[in-house]
């Protein structure tokens, strides 16, 4: 087995090689660099990041509402933008709109905590633009209608999402509201909007790879400044926030899971992690990140942008556009870092977008069911309960160590949660088991849990997703423990390797 494995990491590497995320492409017989040179300065939102999800009737006058949700950020927000540019278009005003919802699959107090924090700078930074925060609470499905009626709205701007319960929301609502309201969705969380990258489920980051470089030149340009709308908003104004209220009901209804420290909430906390002068990540760590991310012994070897990116508190293009600076001097790091920003990021959504079943067996490829059926009744040496495993009380020192890693910091090192998830697997009575232990663990404990990355990395541990068909081999099966990297062996020597 060594040998092989041996053989597949070596072969992943040099695949990975050859199809970096800053690949050349030709360009008119030359070669260009797609994380290279200038990028383009757009005015104005490019059209193929909107989907019109319904026409309302010509002429309807009245202002836009921009319903808020996974992109919560002024700066760098295509949507708002967009919501901007119609109002003016239009000759009328702009507002924005949260709905906070009463509970959202396993969030606790650190989610709702970390949100609300967030939410309080959007709305300080939005007043100063002279563009009203609501603040609704309740069912977005019956909230956001009974809005857009009171304040006669001609527009609906919404943010995409892959997820279903996003989906059935937005759904909902274009079903519920008068025929005469205009509906968009923008992708403001992606740098190739999910439905341009590719109109198909991608197998895998070879498959998608070079289909969003080729798109990048488009969609990879500078934000324009954000202006105030030309119209006064003069409708329905918005009540008073009572924050630290909200922020205490949070805290106490989901005090099982507390809040975390390491990181501070809002937009511009986001960018002083990307760009700070004493610890931002671009400026002070980034030279050995190629390197530091797979070492768990160093924490900051990793951005620690992940959990602003989940909450949109921050832009993943701006990421970007922000590391091309630094390429000529860190071209490895930032290669590696552009990578996983922008490819694995983008094939996440491309995967939670186009399988409905993202988070079930179903979702996954047939060779993957098959052996993972076949396999299920195999002996284990331990066999754990969700709650054994969620207290971290097993005879794994390593995934005991992971597991609680996660429960008090919110956080897991992206190097040991592909191990964790495959010892899951292996300690439980079969893969729907252990595919919904794992993501009830990552939902409630990890800050940036019920994202389309936490869904996408539990399927690729346990169910082979994005992976490649190669052998079979006793309980271990084809998916549990292939693309587990050499430098593991060194730490868990005791995981039978045949």
């Amino acid at each position: 087995m060594a040998p092989l494995l041996v053989a597949k990491r070596k072969g992943k590497e040099e695949a990975q090689k050859k199809s970096s995320p800053a690949k050349k492409l030709k360009n008119n017989g030359a070669e260009k660099n797609v994380f290279e040179g200038e990028v383009a300065a757009v005015k104005e939102v490019q059209k193929g990041r909107v989907r019109v999800l319904r026409d309302g009737l010509d002429g309807k006058s009245g202002p836009v509402v921009y319903w808020m949700s996974r992109d919560q950020r002024l700066r760098d927000n295509w949507a708002l933008l967009h919501a901007i540019e119609q109002a003016n278009r239009l000759g009328d005003s702009v507002a924005v709109v949260f709905n906070l919802v009463d509970e959202f699959l396993e969030a606790r107090a650190r989610h709702f905590g970390f949100m609300l924090r967030g939410l309080r700078v959007v709305e300080g930074n939005l007043k100063a633009m002279g563009i009203p925060f609501f603040l609704l609470q309740g069912k977005a499905e019956e909230n956001i209608p009974k809005f857009l009626q009171r304040c006669g709205a001609s527009l609906l701007v919404m943010d995409f999402s892959p997820l279903r319960i996003g989906r059935l929301w937005r759904e909902t609502i274009c079903n519920r509201i008068p025929e005469s309201i205009t509906v968009h969705e923008v992708d403001a969380h992606n740098i190739v909007p999910v439905w341009k990258a590719s109109d198909k489920l991608e197998y895998g980051a070879r498959t998608i790879r070079t289909k969003i470089q080729k798109q990048l030149p488009e969609f990879l340009v500078q934000f324009p400044d954000v202006k105030a709308p030309d119209q006064k908003w003069c409708s329905e104004q918005p009540k008073d926030i009572d924050w630290d209220t909200l922020l205490e009901n949070v805290l106490r209804e989901g005090a099982e899971v507390p809040e975390i420290q390491w990181c501070e909430p809002g937009e511009d906390a986001a960018k002083e992690v990307l760009l700070g002068k004493k610890n931002g990540f671009l400026t002070t760590r980034l030279k050995n990140y190629s390197d530091d991310r797979n070492d768990p012994s160093k924490p900051t070897g990793l951005s620690g942008l992940s959990p602003y990116l989940h909450y949109g508190q921050i832009s993943s293009q701006r990421c970007a556009l922000e590391a091309r600076a630094f390429r000529k001097a860190y071209p490895k790091s930032v290669d590696a870092f552009l990578e996983e920003l922008v490819i694995r990021r983008e094939l996440a959504d491309n995967f939670c977008f186009y399988q409905p079943n993202y988070d079930s067996l179903q979702g996954a490829w047939e060779w993957a069911r098959k052996t993972l059926t076949d396999h299920a009744s195999d002996k284990r040496e331990h066999i754990y309960t969700k709650e054994q495993l969620e207290k971290a009380k097993t005879a794994d020192l390593l995934w005991n160590a992971s597991q609680l890693e996660m429960v008090h910091y919110g956080k897991m090192h992206g190097f040991m949660r592909m191990y964790w998830a495959k010892k899951i697997l292996e300690w439980t009575r079969g893969p729907e088991e252990a595919l919904a232990i794992a993501i009830y663990l990552n939902d409630k404990y990890e800050i940036d849990g019920r994202d389309p990355n936490g869904y996408v990395g539990c399927m690729w541990s346990i169910c082979g997703i994005h992976d490649q068909h190669l052998f079979d081999e006793s309980t271990i099966c084809m998916v549990t423990w292939k693309f587990i990297p050499l430098e593991f062996i060194s730490c868990i020597g005791s995981i039978p390797l045949s």
